[in-house]
């Protein structure tokens, strides 16, 4: 019998990708599932198509699971509604949602249109504000709810030309740690994953120099959506009493991240204030060795810059 035996999940973006694994292994796992997918492309800019939801779907019942398709956007909270109905009307209940639904519009932040920063903050950040507020009432009355968020590296590390990609994946994060905060005694649990996986996302992401095509012919090798697909669909499983967490998933590897904590404080004595010349005299070169560098999504973590 599997974790999410008699349990049912809405899988968003779930015919391409690490969505379409999540909703193949929560199927395994015995969950009911509802995949959803736009069947848009990777810039959402293009008509949707019912196909990639349904092929999943149909994939799961061949298999001997039980799944049915939606191909509205979770950028309409209307059409998010509608799929929750659908989860109740179909299979009688809804327990969680794992939610990779994305797109890219990449391009230097001072040549990036109004359109390329709305179109990304729609699906990522309003999607996933789309997907929570649908299912928070139905979770805490329940007293039984689970979230998969997706957040990344661009946003924790930061990735040079996805400055709109990056800020709605920082605004999932601190959704996600306060959706935790507040289920919490309702049993409702949030979590987010920051995946690294060979996806037609990932392929769609510049290559800057001959280093960054090397590695990435290796990540290819190495990493499969399967991997944080598999670490999602056990996170909203019952046994798992996780909640408020920030993970990442790369291959074989499993990340907990660090949450924004203060790391240095300067203080003046009480009776004395910082000045604009002390600041720059004392503040800033006592907090110097512990400033991070300009190290993006697909490099080591940060190192610390020593003070001159």
């Amino acid at each position: 019998m599997g974790v999410l035996e008699g349990k049912v999940v809405l899988v968003t973006g779930g015919g391409n990708g690490i969505g379409r694994d999540c909703a193949l292994i929560a199927a395994a796992e015995g969950a009911r599932v509802l995949v959803n997918d736009l069947g848009a492309g990777l810039k959402g800019d293009d008509e949707g198509s019912a196909s990639p939801a349904e092929e999943v779907a149909r994939l799961i019942r061949e298999r001997g699971g039980e799944a049915a398709s939606n191909s509205d956007s979770v950028t309409s909270y209307r059409a998010v509604q509608g799929m929750v109905e659908q989860a109740l009307d179909t299979f009688g209940a809804l327990h969680a949602v794992i939610n990779p639904a994305g797109i890219l519009r990449d391009v230097m932040f001072h040549k990036m249109t109004e359109d390329d920063w709305d179109k990304v903050i729609d699906v990522h950040m309003r999607g996933s504000f789309n997907v929570a507020r649908a299912t928070i009432e139905l979770f805490r009355n329940q007293q039984d709810g689970a979230y998969m968020f997706f957040t990344s590296t661009s946003g924790l590390y930061g990735n040079i030309g996805q400055a709109n990609y990056g800020a709605a994946k920082m605004g999932i994060a601190g959704l996600s740690r306060i959706i935790a905060m507040e289920g919490a005694r309702n049993n409702v649990r949030a979590n987010c994953i920051a995946p690294v996986a060979w996806t037609r996302m990932t392929q769609s992401v510049p290559i800057r120099d001959e280093a960054h095509a090397a590695r990435r012919a290796a990540m290819a090798e190495k990493i499969r959506p399967d991997q944080p697909a598999r670490f999602s669909v056990a996170l909203v499983s019952p046994a798992a009493h996780v909640s408020g967490q920030v993970f990442g998933v790369s291959g074989e590897t499993i990340h907990l991240y660090s949450q924004p904590r203060p790391i240095e404080t300067c203080t003046k004595p009480e009776g004395e204030a910082w000045t604009v010349e002390t600041i720059l005299s004392e503040a800033v070169p006592q907090m110097a060795g512990k400033f991070y560098d300009l190290g993006g999504a697909g490099a080591p973590p940060p190192k610390k810059v020593e003070p001159a």
